[in-house]
């Protein structure tokens, strides 16, 4: 089993949420609903693995406030 970060948007003009794994070449998709997206990402994912392992080429960290003024 393996488990990665997501880091997920939400589009202002289709409404869609988007998500994407860092480091991850090609695992990216959408969805309606968060439920749909971690799915469709499940599923890309899982695609992706029965080539390989991928070596990430970065590492999810986090997130970070930056104030501007």
């Amino acid at each position: 089993m393996h488990t990665y970060t997501a880091v997920v948007e939400r589009c202002p003009d289709t409404g869609l949420y988007v998500g994407y794994v860092p480091g991850f070449p090609g695992a990216h998709s959408q969805g309606d609903t968060l439920e749909e997206l971690n799915h469709n990402l499940t599923e890309v994912i899982a695609l992706l693995l029965d080539e390989g392992v991928p070596e990430l080429v970065g590492e999810y960290v986090g997130t970070q406030t930056v104030v501007v003024a």
